[in-house]
Protein backbone atom coordinates (compact mmCIF):
# COMPACT_ATOMS: atom_id res chain seq x y z
CA UNK A 1 0.00 0.00 0.00
CA UNK A 2 1.25 3.20 -0.59
CA UNK A 3 0.68 7.02 0.18
CA UNK A 4 1.06 9.99 -1.54
CA UNK A 5 1.96 12.90 0.50
CA UNK A 6 1.66 16.70 -1.68
CA UNK A 7 0.29 20.22 -1.91
CA UNK A 8 -3.74 20.56 -3.60
CA UNK A 9 -6.03 23.45 -4.22
CA UNK A 10 -9.49 22.91 -4.13
CA UNK A 11 -12.40 24.92 -4.12
CA UNK A 12 -15.59 24.30 -1.91
CA UNK A 13 -19.04 25.99 -0.47
CA UNK A 14 -19.58 26.67 2.90
CA UNK A 15 -21.95 28.55 5.07
CA UNK A 16 -21.07 29.90 8.48
CA UNK A 17 -21.49 32.62 10.67
CA UNK A 18 -18.78 35.26 10.84
CA UNK A 19 -18.38 37.41 13.44
CA UNK A 20 -17.47 41.03 12.77
CA UNK A 21 -16.15 43.32 15.59
CA UNK A 22 -19.67 45.21 15.11
CA UNK A 23 -21.72 42.31 15.63
CA UNK A 24 -19.84 41.05 18.77
CA UNK A 25 -20.24 45.11 20.11
CA UNK A 26 -24.38 44.91 19.14
CA UNK A 27 -24.54 41.55 21.06
CA UNK A 28 -22.48 43.16 24.22
CA UNK A 29 -24.54 45.97 24.21
CA UNK A 30 -27.66 44.65 24.21
CA UNK A 31 -26.63 42.40 27.42
CA UNK A 32 -25.37 44.97 29.25
CA UNK A 33 -27.00 46.24 32.21
CA UNK A 34 -27.60 50.12 32.68
CA UNK A 35 -25.09 50.68 34.77
CA UNK A 36 -22.58 48.34 32.18
CA UNK A 37 -24.08 50.58 29.91
CA UNK A 38 -23.09 53.84 30.96
CA UNK A 39 -19.58 52.93 31.62
CA UNK A 40 -18.99 51.11 28.09
CA UNK A 41 -20.57 54.44 26.64
CA UNK A 42 -18.56 56.50 28.65
CA UNK A 43 -15.01 54.59 27.70
CA UNK A 44 -16.25 54.91 23.66
CA UNK A 45 -16.71 58.59 24.10
CA UNK A 46 -12.60 58.63 25.21
CA UNK A 47 -12.02 56.57 22.42
CA UNK A 48 -13.98 58.12 19.90
CA UNK A 49 -13.72 62.14 19.67
CA UNK A 50 -16.81 62.06 17.12
CA UNK A 51 -18.95 61.03 20.37
CA UNK A 52 -20.86 63.39 22.29
CA UNK A 53 -23.01 63.11 25.32
CA UNK A 54 -26.72 64.71 24.30
CA UNK A 55 -27.43 66.64 27.57
CA UNK A 56 -31.25 66.54 28.83
CA UNK A 57 -32.20 69.76 28.00
CA UNK A 58 -30.70 69.10 24.46
CA UNK A 59 -32.95 65.82 24.10
CA UNK A 60 -36.39 67.90 24.95
CA UNK A 61 -36.01 70.54 22.95
CA UNK A 62 -35.02 68.75 20.06
CA UNK A 63 -36.75 65.25 20.37
CA UNK A 64 -38.97 66.50 17.65
CA UNK A 65 -36.28 67.39 15.35
CA UNK A 66 -34.62 64.07 15.85
CA UNK A 67 -37.63 61.99 15.26
CA UNK A 68 -37.91 63.21 11.91
CA UNK A 69 -34.36 62.99 11.22
CA UNK A 70 -34.54 59.20 12.20
CA UNK A 71 -37.32 58.77 9.78
CA UNK A 72 -35.55 60.32 7.24
CA UNK A 73 -32.75 58.22 8.08
CA UNK A 74 -34.24 54.84 8.40
CA UNK A 75 -36.32 55.40 4.86
CA UNK A 76 -32.80 56.17 3.46
CA UNK A 77 -31.42 53.14 5.18
CA UNK A 78 -34.47 50.72 3.51
CA UNK A 79 -33.97 52.59 -0.12
CA UNK A 80 -30.14 52.15 -0.18
CA UNK A 81 -30.31 48.03 1.20
CA UNK A 82 -27.22 49.01 3.73
CA UNK A 83 -26.75 52.44 5.27
CA UNK A 84 -24.49 51.82 7.51
CA UNK A 85 -22.33 49.98 5.11
CA UNK A 86 -17.98 50.97 4.82
CA UNK A 87 -18.89 52.68 1.49
CA UNK A 88 -21.13 55.46 2.63
CA UNK A 89 -20.20 58.87 2.12
CA UNK A 90 -20.43 60.45 5.61
CA UNK A 91 -18.81 63.71 4.07
CA UNK A 92 -21.71 63.90 1.74
CA UNK A 93 -24.31 62.74 4.17
CA UNK A 94 -23.44 65.82 7.17
CA UNK A 95 -23.28 68.44 4.32
CA UNK A 96 -26.91 67.48 3.26
CA UNK A 97 -28.40 67.25 6.86
CA UNK A 98 -26.72 70.36 7.34
CA UNK A 99 -26.55 70.49 11.08
CA UNK A 100 -27.13 73.57 12.79
CA UNK A 101 -24.78 74.21 15.86
CA UNK A 102 -27.64 74.46 18.65
CA UNK A 103 -28.48 70.34 18.58
CA UNK A 104 -24.66 69.47 17.79
CA UNK A 105 -22.82 71.58 19.70
CA UNK A 106 -20.30 70.80 22.10
CA UNK A 107 -20.25 70.88 25.90
CA UNK A 108 -19.87 74.00 27.55
CA UNK A 109 -19.57 73.90 31.06
CA UNK A 110 -21.74 77.16 32.91
CA UNK A 111 -20.40 78.62 36.01
CA UNK A 112 -21.53 81.22 38.44
CA UNK A 113 -25.26 82.29 38.23
CA UNK A 114 -26.09 80.53 35.04
CA UNK A 115 -25.19 77.44 36.49
CA UNK A 116 -28.45 75.48 38.02
CA UNK A 117 -28.39 74.19 41.27
CA UNK A 118 -30.27 71.32 41.61
CA UNK A 119 -30.69 69.20 44.83
CA UNK A 120 -29.53 66.32 43.42
CA UNK A 121 -26.16 67.86 43.82
CA UNK A 122 -25.79 67.84 47.30
CA UNK A 123 -26.12 64.19 48.95
CA UNK A 124 -27.30 63.71 52.54
CA UNK A 125 -24.64 62.16 54.56
CA UNK A 126 -25.82 59.20 56.81
CA UNK A 127 -24.60 58.73 59.90
CA UNK A 128 -22.34 55.54 60.70
CA UNK A 129 -22.32 53.48 63.75
CA UNK A 130 -18.86 54.65 65.21
CA UNK A 131 -19.71 58.06 64.50
CA UNK A 132 -22.85 57.79 66.42
CA UNK A 133 -21.54 55.86 69.73
CA UNK A 134 -18.14 58.71 69.19
CA UNK A 135 -20.78 61.29 69.88
CA UNK A 136 -21.97 59.59 72.95
CA UNK A 137 -18.45 58.68 74.50
CA UNK A 138 -17.76 62.36 74.47
CA UNK A 139 -20.69 62.71 77.35
CA UNK A 140 -20.03 59.50 79.08
CA UNK A 141 -16.10 60.37 80.76
CA UNK A 142 -14.38 63.18 80.96
CA UNK A 143 -10.75 61.54 81.41
CA UNK A 144 -8.62 61.78 78.43
CA UNK A 145 -7.54 58.23 79.53
CA UNK A 146 -10.90 56.49 79.25
CA UNK A 147 -11.71 58.26 75.72
CA UNK A 148 -8.82 57.17 73.95
CA UNK A 149 -9.27 53.55 75.49
CA UNK A 150 -13.08 53.87 73.95
CA UNK A 151 -12.13 55.01 71.21
CA UNK A 152 -9.92 51.86 70.64
CA UNK A 153 -12.81 49.93 71.48
CA UNK A 154 -15.52 51.72 69.07
CA UNK A 155 -13.21 51.59 66.39
CA UNK A 156 -12.57 47.71 67.08
CA UNK A 157 -16.10 46.87 66.62
CA UNK A 158 -17.63 45.01 63.86
CA UNK A 159 -20.63 46.65 61.43
CA UNK A 160 -23.00 44.66 63.32
CA UNK A 161 -21.74 46.09 66.78
CA UNK A 162 -19.64 43.48 68.31
CA UNK A 163 -16.35 43.11 69.59
CA UNK A 164 -12.99 42.21 67.38
CA UNK A 165 -10.83 42.17 69.62
CA UNK A 166 -10.49 40.62 73.00
CA UNK A 167 -10.15 42.77 75.98
CA UNK A 168 -6.54 41.26 76.55
CA UNK A 169 -5.48 42.93 73.39
CA UNK A 170 -7.25 46.07 74.02
CA UNK A 171 -5.64 46.39 76.99
CA UNK A 172 -2.01 45.42 75.68
CA UNK A 173 -2.51 48.18 72.63
CA UNK A 174 -3.61 51.08 75.00
CA UNK A 175 -1.19 50.16 77.59
CA UNK A 176 -4.52 50.06 80.35
CA UNK A 177 -5.38 47.46 82.82
CA UNK A 178 -7.71 44.86 82.36
CA UNK A 179 -9.89 45.78 84.72
CA UNK A 180 -10.25 49.66 83.65
CA UNK A 181 -10.93 47.94 80.02
CA UNK A 182 -13.63 45.99 81.10
CA UNK A 183 -15.26 49.27 83.42
CA UNK A 184 -15.05 50.97 80.27
CA UNK A 185 -16.36 48.38 78.18
CA UNK A 186 -19.76 48.14 80.56
CA UNK A 187 -20.08 52.73 79.95
CA UNK A 188 -20.18 51.74 75.76
CA UNK A 189 -22.48 48.88 76.62
CA UNK A 190 -24.91 51.29 78.31
CA UNK A 191 -25.09 53.46 74.75
CA UNK A 192 -27.27 53.32 71.95
CA UNK A 193 -28.38 50.71 70.26
CA UNK A 194 -28.84 48.60 72.80
CA UNK A 195 -26.64 45.24 72.77
CA UNK A 196 -23.36 47.25 70.88
CA UNK A 197 -19.96 46.48 72.09
CA UNK A 198 -20.74 42.82 72.82
CA UNK A 199 -18.60 39.97 72.38
CA UNK A 200 -21.25 37.13 71.57
CA UNK A 201 -24.68 37.10 71.12
CA UNK A 202 -25.65 35.81 74.28
CA UNK A 203 -24.11 38.83 75.96
CA UNK A 204 -25.87 41.07 73.71
CA UNK A 205 -29.45 39.83 74.13
CA UNK A 206 -28.49 39.46 78.13
CA UNK A 207 -27.68 43.36 77.55
CA UNK A 208 -30.73 44.36 75.70
CA UNK A 209 -32.79 42.60 78.46
CA UNK A 210 -31.11 44.47 81.00
CA UNK A 211 -31.83 47.97 79.63
CA UNK A 212 -35.27 46.93 79.00
CA UNK A 213 -35.68 45.42 82.82
CA UNK A 214 -36.43 41.92 82.03
CA UNK A 215 -33.29 40.31 82.64
CA UNK A 216 -33.72 37.75 85.15
CA UNK A 217 -31.66 34.51 86.78
CA UNK A 218 -33.96 32.66 84.51
CA UNK A 219 -33.68 34.72 81.39
CA UNK A 220 -30.15 34.35 81.65
CA UNK A 221 -29.67 30.85 82.19
CA UNK A 222 -31.81 30.05 79.19
CA UNK A 223 -29.51 32.12 77.22
CA UNK A 224 -26.52 30.99 78.78
CA UNK A 225 -27.43 26.94 78.51
CA UNK A 226 -30.33 26.76 75.80
CA UNK A 227 -29.86 29.04 73.08
CA UNK A 228 -29.59 26.48 70.26
CA UNK A 229 -32.77 24.96 71.91
CA UNK A 230 -34.49 28.10 71.60
CA UNK A 231 -33.44 29.08 67.73
CA UNK A 232 -34.47 25.10 66.84
CA UNK A 233 -38.04 25.61 68.72
CA UNK A 234 -37.20 23.03 71.20
CA UNK A 235 -38.94 24.10 74.22
CA UNK A 236 -39.84 21.14 75.60
CA UNK A 237 -36.62 20.13 76.19
CA UNK A 238 -35.74 23.20 77.72
CA UNK A 239 -38.75 23.07 79.94
CA UNK A 240 -38.30 19.68 81.03
CA UNK A 241 -34.40 20.31 82.04
CA UNK A 242 -35.34 23.73 84.24
CA UNK A 243 -38.64 22.57 86.05
CA UNK A 244 -41.18 24.93 84.69
CA UNK A 245 -44.37 24.99 82.34
CA UNK A 246 -43.66 24.96 78.33
CA UNK A 247 -45.87 28.11 78.85
CA UNK A 248 -43.57 30.06 80.05
CA UNK A 249 -40.54 28.87 77.81
CA UNK A 250 -42.65 29.92 75.11
CA UNK A 251 -43.40 33.61 77.14
CA UNK A 252 -39.80 34.13 77.61
CA UNK A 253 -39.20 32.93 73.86
CA UNK A 254 -41.47 35.29 72.62
CA UNK A 255 -39.50 37.93 74.42
CA UNK A 256 -36.15 37.17 73.48
CA UNK A 257 -37.09 36.63 69.91
CA UNK A 258 -38.10 41.12 69.80
CA UNK A 259 -33.85 41.18 70.25
CA UNK A 260 -32.23 42.85 67.92
CA UNK A 261 -29.16 40.27 67.21
CA UNK A 262 -27.46 42.54 65.32
CA UNK A 263 -27.91 45.84 67.14
CA UNK A 264 -25.09 47.95 64.15
CA UNK A 265 -27.01 47.20 61.33
CA UNK A 266 -29.55 49.64 61.58
CA UNK A 267 -26.45 52.40 60.80
CA UNK A 268 -24.80 53.26 57.65
CA UNK A 269 -21.83 51.07 56.38
CA UNK A 270 -18.91 52.30 54.48
CA UNK A 271 -20.44 49.69 51.33
CA UNK A 272 -21.47 51.81 48.45
CA UNK A 273 -25.79 51.62 48.36
CA UNK A 274 -27.04 50.06 45.06
CA UNK A 275 -30.12 51.75 43.27
CA UNK A 276 -32.12 49.77 40.46
CA UNK A 277 -32.85 52.16 37.37
CA UNK A 278 -35.70 50.04 36.05
CA UNK A 279 -35.34 50.16 32.32
CA UNK A 280 -38.60 49.37 31.25
CA UNK A 281 -41.91 51.45 33.21
CA UNK A 282 -45.37 49.22 32.66
CA UNK A 283 -48.23 51.46 32.88
CA UNK A 284 -52.41 50.23 33.05
CA UNK A 285 -54.25 52.51 31.01
CA UNK A 286 -57.76 51.29 31.22
CA UNK A 287 -57.65 47.89 31.25
CA UNK A 288 -54.81 47.43 28.97
CA UNK A 289 -50.90 47.92 30.14
CA UNK A 290 -48.63 50.06 28.37
CA UNK A 291 -44.97 49.33 28.10
CA UNK A 292 -42.41 52.30 27.88
CA UNK A 293 -38.78 52.46 27.52
CA UNK A 294 -37.22 53.94 30.36
CA UNK A 295 -35.12 57.12 28.13
CA UNK A 296 -33.02 58.10 31.23
CA UNK A 297 -31.33 54.41 31.45
CA UNK A 298 -29.97 54.70 28.45
CA UNK A 299 -27.35 57.44 27.15
CA UNK A 300 -28.29 59.43 24.65
CA UNK A 301 -25.47 60.20 21.75
CA UNK A 302 -24.79 62.12 18.86
CA UNK A 303 -22.25 63.62 16.54
CA UNK A 304 -19.85 66.48 17.77
CA UNK A 305 -20.49 69.47 15.86
CA UNK A 306 -16.36 70.19 15.79
CA UNK A 307 -15.98 67.64 13.29
CA UNK A 308 -18.33 69.08 10.85
CA UNK A 309 -16.12 71.72 10.13
CA UNK A 310 -12.90 69.47 9.35
CA UNK A 311 -14.77 68.16 6.58
CA UNK A 312 -13.75 70.84 4.41
CA UNK A 313 -10.12 69.72 5.25
CA UNK A 314 -10.70 66.07 4.89
CA UNK A 315 -11.68 66.46 1.11
CA UNK A 316 -7.87 67.78 0.51
CA UNK A 317 -6.32 65.12 3.25
CA UNK A 318 -6.83 61.48 2.61
CA UNK A 319 -5.45 60.49 5.95
CA UNK A 320 -7.99 62.69 7.89
CA UNK A 321 -10.67 61.57 5.48
CA UNK A 322 -10.28 58.02 6.64
CA UNK A 323 -9.56 58.51 9.94
CA UNK A 324 -13.26 60.77 10.23
CA UNK A 325 -15.10 57.81 8.21
CA UNK A 326 -13.66 55.38 10.34
CA UNK A 327 -14.53 57.29 13.28
CA UNK A 328 -18.51 58.49 11.67
CA UNK A 329 -18.85 54.35 11.19
CA UNK A 330 -18.02 53.62 14.25
CA UNK A 331 -20.09 56.04 16.27
CA UNK A 332 -23.34 55.78 14.22
CA UNK A 333 -22.75 51.84 14.44
CA UNK A 334 -22.48 52.39 18.42
CA UNK A 335 -25.64 54.91 18.43
CA UNK A 336 -27.70 52.15 16.20
CA UNK A 337 -27.05 49.45 18.68
CA UNK A 338 -28.41 51.36 21.84
CA UNK A 339 -31.26 52.24 19.18
CA UNK A 340 -31.62 48.33 18.64
CA UNK A 341 -30.63 47.35 22.30
CA UNK A 342 -34.32 49.74 23.31
CA UNK A 343 -36.41 48.43 20.59
CA UNK A 344 -35.35 44.44 21.30
CA UNK A 345 -35.70 45.15 25.21
CA UNK A 346 -39.45 46.97 24.47
CA UNK A 347 -40.48 44.33 21.88
CA UNK A 348 -39.33 40.95 24.57
CA UNK A 349 -41.13 43.24 28.06
CA UNK A 350 -44.27 44.05 25.40
CA UNK A 351 -44.72 40.09 24.55
CA UNK A 352 -44.01 39.30 28.43
CA UNK A 353 -46.44 41.59 30.04
CA UNK A 354 -49.39 40.93 27.57
CA UNK A 355 -48.42 36.96 28.63
CA UNK A 356 -48.46 37.79 32.32
CA UNK A 357 -51.47 39.71 32.27
CA UNK A 358 -53.06 37.81 34.69
CA UNK A 359 -50.60 38.25 37.34
CA UNK A 360 -50.90 42.12 37.05
CA UNK A 361 -54.30 41.92 37.39
CA UNK A 362 -54.47 39.58 40.17
CA UNK A 363 -51.27 39.45 41.77
CA UNK A 364 -48.30 36.66 42.56
CA UNK A 365 -50.59 33.68 42.50
CA UNK A 366 -51.86 33.75 38.81
CA UNK A 367 -47.89 34.02 37.51
CA UNK A 368 -48.00 31.74 34.68
CA UNK A 369 -44.79 29.76 33.94
CA UNK A 370 -42.74 30.90 30.71
CA UNK A 371 -39.90 29.81 28.83
CA UNK A 372 -37.40 31.55 26.66
CA UNK A 373 -38.85 29.70 23.75
CA UNK A 374 -42.31 31.29 24.30
CA UNK A 375 -41.36 34.78 23.86
CA UNK A 376 -38.36 33.88 21.09
CA UNK A 377 -41.41 32.87 19.21
CA UNK A 378 -44.09 35.42 20.17
CA UNK A 379 -41.23 38.19 18.92
CA UNK A 380 -39.14 36.17 15.73
CA UNK A 381 -35.66 36.26 17.65
CA UNK A 382 -33.46 33.77 18.84
CA UNK A 383 -34.19 32.26 22.64
CA UNK A 384 -30.22 33.43 23.44
CA UNK A 385 -31.13 37.27 22.61
CA UNK A 386 -33.77 36.95 24.68
CA UNK A 387 -31.56 35.85 27.35
CA UNK A 388 -29.25 38.39 26.76
CA UNK A 389 -32.18 41.71 26.78
CA UNK A 390 -33.41 40.28 30.52
CA UNK A 391 -29.84 39.86 31.98
CA UNK A 392 -29.73 42.26 34.72
CA UNK A 393 -32.92 44.39 33.10
CA UNK A 394 -35.38 45.58 35.54
CA UNK A 395 -39.25 46.44 34.72
CA UNK A 396 -41.57 48.78 37.09
CA UNK A 397 -45.03 48.39 37.41
CA UNK A 398 -47.84 48.79 39.74
CA UNK A 399 -47.23 46.01 41.31
CA UNK A 400 -43.85 47.16 41.99
CA UNK A 401 -39.91 46.77 40.39
CA UNK A 402 -39.35 43.10 39.22
CA UNK A 403 -36.18 42.06 37.27
CA UNK A 404 -37.57 40.44 34.32
CA UNK A 405 -36.30 36.96 34.87
CA UNK A 406 -39.05 36.99 37.44
CA UNK A 407 -41.49 36.36 34.83
CA UNK A 408 -39.50 33.26 33.58
CA UNK A 409 -39.81 30.17 35.27
CA UNK A 410 -40.26 27.05 35.36
CA UNK A 411 -43.69 24.83 36.95
CA UNK A 412 -46.69 22.64 37.21
CA UNK A 413 -49.34 22.15 34.71
CA UNK A 414 -52.97 22.99 36.60
CA UNK A 415 -56.18 20.99 36.54
CA UNK A 416 -57.13 22.96 33.55
CA UNK A 417 -53.90 22.04 31.48
CA UNK A 418 -52.51 26.04 32.26
CA UNK A 419 -49.05 26.40 33.14
CA UNK A 420 -48.51 27.41 37.05
CA UNK A 421 -45.34 28.91 37.76
CA UNK A 422 -43.10 27.51 40.73
CA UNK A 423 -43.40 31.50 42.27
CA UNK A 424 -46.75 30.84 42.10
CA UNK A 425 -46.82 28.03 44.17
CA UNK A 426 -44.72 29.69 46.54
CA UNK A 427 -47.30 32.47 47.17
CA UNK A 428 -49.98 29.42 47.73
CA UNK A 429 -47.67 27.96 50.25
CA UNK A 430 -46.62 31.52 51.88
CA UNK A 431 -50.79 31.58 52.47
CA UNK A 432 -50.95 28.66 53.70
CA UNK A 433 -48.12 29.21 56.65
CA UNK A 434 -49.67 32.58 57.69
CA UNK A 435 -53.24 31.06 57.97
CA UNK A 436 -52.92 28.30 59.66
CA UNK A 437 -52.92 27.12 63.41
CA UNK A 438 -49.97 28.07 64.93
CA UNK A 439 -50.75 25.06 67.73
CA UNK A 440 -50.78 22.91 65.06
CA UNK A 441 -48.64 23.55 62.43
CA UNK A 442 -49.22 21.88 58.56
CA UNK A 443 -46.62 19.80 58.11
CA UNK A 444 -44.73 19.83 53.95
CA UNK A 445 -47.48 16.66 53.92
CA UNK A 446 -50.63 18.28 54.38
CA UNK A 447 -50.12 21.30 52.28
CA UNK A 448 -49.07 18.67 49.26
CA UNK A 449 -53.13 17.78 49.83
CA UNK A 450 -54.12 21.41 50.25
CA UNK A 451 -51.90 22.29 46.98
CA UNK A 452 -53.42 19.14 44.88
CA UNK A 453 -56.80 20.67 46.36
CA UNK A 454 -56.57 23.37 44.52
CA UNK A 455 -55.07 21.46 40.90
CA UNK A 456 -51.53 21.80 41.65
CA UNK A 457 -49.86 18.50 41.59
CA UNK A 458 -46.25 18.29 43.33
CA UNK A 459 -44.40 15.92 45.97
CA UNK A 460 -43.53 16.66 49.69
CA UNK A 461 -40.02 17.08 48.33
CA UNK A 462 -40.77 20.32 46.28
CA UNK A 463 -42.73 21.86 49.33
CA UNK A 464 -40.01 21.26 51.36
CA UNK A 465 -37.57 22.72 48.63
CA UNK A 466 -39.91 26.22 47.96
CA UNK A 467 -40.52 26.44 51.73
CA UNK A 468 -36.45 26.43 52.36
CA UNK A 469 -36.74 29.31 49.28
CA UNK A 470 -38.56 31.27 50.98
CA UNK A 471 -36.50 31.45 54.36
CA UNK A 472 -39.78 29.97 55.84
CA UNK A 473 -39.14 27.38 58.91
CA UNK A 474 -40.69 23.27 59.19
CA UNK A 475 -43.50 22.93 60.95
CA UNK A 476 -41.69 21.30 64.60
CA UNK A 477 -40.06 25.09 64.34
CA UNK A 478 -42.94 27.25 64.09
CA UNK A 479 -45.03 25.52 66.59
CA UNK A 480 -46.46 27.35 69.22
CA UNK A 481 -47.23 26.37 72.77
Amino acid sequence: MSMRLGYELTIEQAQKLVMTPELIQAIQILQFSTQELDTYVDEQILINPVLEQESHEDRESHDDKESREDSDTRQEGESSGDSFSDDFDWKEYLKDRQYDDISYKQWDDRSGEDKENRYEQYVSSDVTLPEHLMFQLQFASHKAGCRRVGKYIIESLDENGYMTCTVEEIAQATGTPKEKVLEILEIIHTFEPSGVGARNIGECMVIQLKQKGYLTDTFKYVIEEHLEDLANNRLSAIAKDMGIPVQDVQEMSDVIRTLEPKPGRQFATQADTKYIVPDVFVERVDDEYVVTVNENSTPSLKVSSYYRNLLAKAEEDDKLSKYLTDRLNSALWLIKSIEQRKQTIYNVVNAVVKYQKDFFDKGNKYLKTLTLKDIAEEVGIHESTVSRSINGKYLQSPRGVFEIKYFFSAGVSGQHGEGISSNSIKEFIREIVENEDPKYPCSDQDMVGMLEAKGINISRRTVAKYRDEMNILSSSKRRRY
